[in-house]
């Protein structure tokens, strides 16, 4: 999977899943304040991440996670890309 093919899969779900206005989604876009991500969305996120990226979170792993881009980045580690 490519960085732009991961982009596109969090971006996707993000809208889908969380109901995020599309255009909100930048990169220095942040999850809690901007996006309005909860501690319960971030259970759903993890769940979410892992059927579609096909990798596990752990729940400590989004306090590293400020904005979309750290997201972004986290994803692109777990992928190996």
């Amino acid at each position: 999977m490519t960085e732009a093919e991961i982009i596109e899969k969090i971006n996707l779900f993000l809208a889908e899943e969380f109901e995020v206005e599309p255009e909100k989604i930048t990169p220095n876009a942040r999850l809690k304040e901007t996006l309005e991500l909860d501690s319960l969305d971030y259970i759903d996120l993890a769940v979410v991440i892992e059927h579609n990226l096909h990798f596990k979170v752990k729940p400590e792993d989004f306090t590293r996670m400020i904005t979309v881009q750290d997201f972004y980045q986290y994803a692109f580690a777990k992928c190996g890309v």
